[in-house]
């Protein structure tokens, strides 16, 4: 499977929210973060846990692939996300569009960088 198939798979999984199968395709100390900027899920473990959590906030959540594209080691992707209502009641999130940068060591996942 190229590095470009993971990350879809990776998106798959995203929205059928299994926080399991999402992190399956990462190395152990795989981050996620903003581009350029602080570490928001750290670790494996620190993102199965986060996005679980975001499952349950959000159970609606879902990222649209617009874009995709792999250079070398990278995949680049644009991405269409919504929110829905959330389950504790706070405001509604717009939908927004992010660019994700997926970074590979190998065949998995080491990084992914959201850029806002």
């Amino acid at each position: 499977m190229s590095n470009l198939d993971t990350a879809k798979a990776m998106i798959a999984a995203y929205n059928a929210q299994d926080a399991d199968l999402y992190v399956s395709f990462m190395t152990d100390d795989a981050c996620e973060a903003n581009y350029r900027g602080a570490v928001v899920r750290e670790g494996k473990e620190g993102t199965r846990s986060g996005l679980a959590a975001a499952f349950v906030r959000w159970p609606e959540n879902n990222a649209q692939i617009v874009e995709a594209s792999q250079i070398g080691c990278y995949v680049l992707m644009r991405e269409h996300v919504t929110r829905g209502p959330a389950t504790d009641g706070s405001e509604l999130v717009e939908p927004f569009d992010v660019v994700a940068v997926y970074t590979f060591e190998g065949d998995k996942c080491a990084r992914v960088e959201f850029i806002r």
